[in-house]
């Protein structure tokens, strides 16, 4: 396997057992008895977390991509 794809199996990993964890509690909260107003707002929260989960791997990849696999040597 090439070191390139190596790296990219953590972040990718980590972003889909985010992705799991935030559909398991849409599909918790939808199954409660609680008022509407609640599950929209879980929701459309969720939804933007994982959006932007998705956004820093997308940036995380192009990094790896660029040769930049420590982004911590800019700091």
């Amino acid at each position: 396997m090439d070191s390139h794809k190596k790296k990219f199996i953590a972040p990718i990993t980590i972003v889909l057992c985010i992705i799991l964890y935030y559909s398991i509690i849409i599909n918790i909260i939808l199954k409660i008895n609680i008022p509407n107003i609640i599950k929209i707002m879980v929701i459309i929260v969720s939804i933007i977390i994982t959006i932007l989960f998705i956004m820093v791997l997308i940036e995380r990849i192009k990094e790896i991509m660029k040769g930049e696999e420590d982004d911590l040597s800019k700091y």
